[in-house]
């Protein structure tokens, strides 16, 4: 039996409001570097930026506090991740724009992925007949897709902002010049990637200062991206992908400056100016699911979020998950999760290359299908043969089963609102932490490893693989960043998160806490978090509960222990005008909620 929208919507905003004593917001005059500190949740009016870090989330409320809207302060927060968060998201990655308009109440999104080289085949990553060892792959030049990053901000602002893009670009532009303090998470993840920074001396320079990892407590400045920003203002887009900029990117592409005793073989690729010009975002409809009454909207493929998303939840939707146990929740929510990959391998790649069954893979028809496939008591074997979305049959599958192609765990994830009722939810990457490893010289930024998203060769030769390389293709991503509207169709929550491919779990798992369990938003978040991506082993955090555990072992799940899944962050729409902004509590080492306006 289906059920009502979860209790009341009313109730659940004010249920999560009931949690908060103190809303955080950016200091009047926040000075470069002193983003307030990190505070997990916030609640006022004026408008909501939810970042992992402190002085990002300060650059979008002070757009916002200037008169800027949604957009305008996404594009700043972004920016602004770009300088504190490098190794994540920047000029030299891409990205997913979920856009709310509140005017209008739709949702359109842009598809900012990056695009393989022209010259690019299906043998991008084969090597004397075999596929490259991935770690051979990542540092090298075969590695960097054509950045989108800059045409989605530029797109966006076109389409939907109220600003230029050099007022936009400002904040980060003075955080570059004059540092912000690196914390631990920066330290750990620069050591994490202290050998191969070293391959590359211009790397080295940037994010190792004097030979040395970066000390927690000291000011990191970026004056080489600072000056970029300045460009970017001055000359817009153009100078990426028609100018000067895009000459420095194509140089280090296809002559990555490496140290030469460092002995690394850094594969050159082959990216031209032609691959840049060419370059377009995409500005597209939102994937779309109806769930307890609910509209929930994601992004399409290239991306396959918004489909696998969209699959678990209408196979969860025959499950009253409110009433269920704490047990037969997470098992309904495993088993939806490991069908939705099998589905999401076989089917899903960029559209401009494949045919993709978009609307077919988000029926309730297919899901019902799939769903039956379910069992309380037992356990299904991965990997889960895919079914055919356009011709369902009750508990079918066939074929052969795709792996999930490995993603980097890094990237970020921002979510705005504005005074207007705008929200965007928007997640930036430059793919694995510390992308491709490679600084373009005198620039400021790495350049990504976005095109290790494609499978380096087909699982099975006998079996399509819609995600093999291809001439200006993008690489499936399973980036997820998600508006949810009432009947209405105004806004309830957005939320997203990085995490690669647990991405899809993470939100998934987030939006069935908030919606389903009548978690506040930021406990939602916060939760223990589980992944099953269509593997033999579901990935668990360390504090999931271990009665728990054992009761769903005890019908043949299987575990491994992950330190640390995702990374999310959201806000919500509450009565009279109020948004509540929340992010993490500990992952990453806390994330960053403000508003412009907090009320107690």
């Amino acid at each position: 039996m289906r059920r009502p929208v979860a209790r009341n919507l009313t109730v659940l905003a004010v249920s999560a409001a009931v949690v908060v004593s103190v809303g955080a917001a950016a200091p009047p005059s926040a000075p470069s570097g002193t983003g307030g500190g990190k505070t997990p949740l916030a609640v006022g009016y004026g408008g909501a930026v939810s970042s992992v870090d402190p002085d990002a989330s300060a650059a979008g409320i002070e757009v916002l506090r200037k008169g800027g809207n949604a957009v305008d302060a996404a594009v700043a927060t972004a920016a602004a991740l770009g300088v504190t968060e490098p190794y994540s998201a920047g000029v030299g990655g891409g990205g997913y724009f979920v856009y709310y308009d509140a005017k209008s109440r739709t949702v359109r999104t842009i598809d900012g992925r990056e695009t393989a080289p022209l010259s690019a085949d299906k043998n991008l990553f084969v090597e004397n007949g075999k596929p490259l060892a991935f770690a051979d792959a990542v540092s090298s030049g075969l590695s960097v897709g054509t950045p989108g990053t800059p045409a989605t901000w530029q797109t966006a602002l076109d389409q939907w902002g109220s600003k230029r893009l050099a007022g936009v670009l400002k904040p980060a532009e003075r955080l570059a010049r004059d540092g912000f303090t690196v914390d631990e998470t920066f330290r750990s993840q620069t050591a994490s990637n202290e050998a191969r920074f070293r391959y590359f001396p211009d790397t080295a320079e940037l994010f190792l200062p004097g030979g040395r990892l970066p000390v927690v407590g000291s000011t990191f400045k970026n004056p080489d991206l600072a000056r970029t920003y300045a460009e970017l203002g001055r000359e817009g887009v153009d100078a990426l992908y028609h100018g000067r900029l895009g000459r420095d990117v194509v140089d280090t592409v296809n002559k990555p400056p490496v140290d030469p005793g460092s002995g690394w073989n850094a594969r050159p690729g082959d990216l031209t100016a032609k691959d840049l010009a060419r370059y377009r975002t995409k500005v597209q409809a939102p994937t779309k699911t109806s769930y307890r009454g609910l509209g929930v909207y994601s992004m399409a493929p290239s991306s396959s979020g918004g489909t696998t998303v969209g699959e678990a939840l209408n196979i969860l939707e025959r499950t009253d998950l409110s009433q269920a146990s704490k047990a037969r929740y997470l098992h309904r929510f495993i088993e939806a999760s490991r069908i939705a990959f099998a589905d999401r391998g076989r089917w899903v790649g960029d559209p401009a290359f494949e045919d993709v069954p978009t609307k077919e893979l988000l029926s309730q028809e297919f899901a019902d299908a799939r769903e039956c496939l379910i069992k309380d008591d037992a356990v299904l074997t991965s990997p889960v043969p895919p079914g055919d979305p356009r011709h369902p049959q009750r508990c079918g599958s066939g074929g052969t089963a795709a792996p999930t192609t490995y993603e980097g765990d890094s990237t970020t994830h921002l979510t705005v609102a504005d005074k207007w009722g705008n929200v965007v939810a928007y997640t930036l990457t430059i793919e694995q932490t510390g992308g491709s490893g490679i600084t373009v010289p005198g620039r400021g930024f790495i350049l990504n490893n976005e095109l290790t998203d494609f499978s380096f060769a087909p699982a099975n030769p006998a079996v399509h693989d819609p995600n093999l390389p291809g001439p200006g293709k993008r690489p499936r991503s399973s980036i997820s960043p998600t508006i949810v509207l009432d009947r209405h169709h105004r806004p309830v929550v957005a939320l997203g998160s990085p995490g690669g491919a647990t991405i899809i779990t993470t939100v998934l798992q987030t939006l069935t806490g908030f919606v389903d369990r009548g978690l506040p938003l930021v406990d939602a978040i916060a939760a223990p978090r589980a992944s099953q991506r269509n593997a033999a082993q579901t990935e668990v955090e360390p504090g999931l509960d271990s009665d728990v555990r054992k009761q769903l072992e005890a019908i043949g799940h299987s575990f491994k222990v992950n330190p640390e899944i995702g990374a999310a962050t959201g806000v919500q729409r509450l009565p009279g005008g109020k948004w509540l902004a929340a992010a993490e509590t500990v992952r990453r080492g806390g994330g960053s909620a403000m508003v412009v306006r907090p009320v107690r």
